[in-house]
């Protein structure tokens, strides 16, 4: 018992010994890391006001070659008129109606959509929408049946279109030779655009033929 009691308290003040100087240690590392951790953040502060002065030059120094690359730019570019504004809707040429109403309870070829001309005008582009039902034949040839009979009906339209113009302007005596001519014509394109639909070659050879003899008939009395 004297033994242990005499050897614990050098055990036990080497052990306080050990304690302390690791105590010791301890701290001395955490002074050193305290201090070493102020000297970065001290060389932190000390960077960073370097650090934001170059990232203002750079902004300033991207700022200056922007703007003078804009100025460049402005310099070289052509400048562009700008005109005045358009006239107001029916102000220009075949507009003239645009803003009025259609009757939709009419059927479709009575309907109004194309603009109105004067007699000598309309015959004019009626030969125009002549010609083009005639230049229908190599599509015929090809067997584009779908071309043959969108053509055949937008021409037809402006030259029905013009011929009731030409008709209502004509004197009571040649009015009924010219309707006679008229519904002969528009009979042969019915037939060929009907061929075209059924993709018959031979139909469609016979009622074009027939289709040029009659627009051929009308144009003469058109003059």
């Amino acid at each position: 018992m004297a033994s242990l009691s005499g050897a614990s308290p050098a055990v036990l003040g080497g052990n306080l010994k050990v304690n302390g100087s690791s105590r010791l240690n301890v701290s001395g590392r955490v002074a050193m890391a305290q201090r070493s951790g102020l000297v970065v953040r001290a060389q932190q502060s000390e960077a960073a006001p370097e650090t934001t002065r170059r990232s203002v030059i750079g902004l300033v120094a991207a700022g200056l070659a922007g703007g003078s690359f804009v100025q460049a730019v402005l310099a070289d570019a052509i400048p562009i008129k700008v005109g005045p504004p358009p006239p107001p809707s029916g102000g220009l040429p075949g507009t003239e109606n645009s803003d009025q109403a259609r009757d939709f309870s009419l059927a479709l070829k009575e309907r109004f959509y194309l603009q109105a001309l004067p007699p000598t005008e309309a015959a004019a582009r009626a030969k125009e929408s002549a010609k083009d039902i005639i230049n229908v034949k190599p599509l015929i040839d090809k067997k584009a049946w779908p071309y043959v009979m969108n053509d055949l009906r937008s021409k037809a339209s402006y030259l029905r279109f013009d011929l009731n113009t030409i008709i209502a302007s004509k004197p009571k005596d040649e009015k009924k030779s010219l309707k006679e001519l008229t519904g002969k014509l528009f009979d042969t394109i019915d037939n060929l655009d009907y061929a075209a639909k059924k993709k018959n070659p031979s139909q469609a050879e016979k009622y074009y033929a027939e289709t040029v003899s009659a627009l051929n008939d009308v144009l003469a009395k058109l003059g």
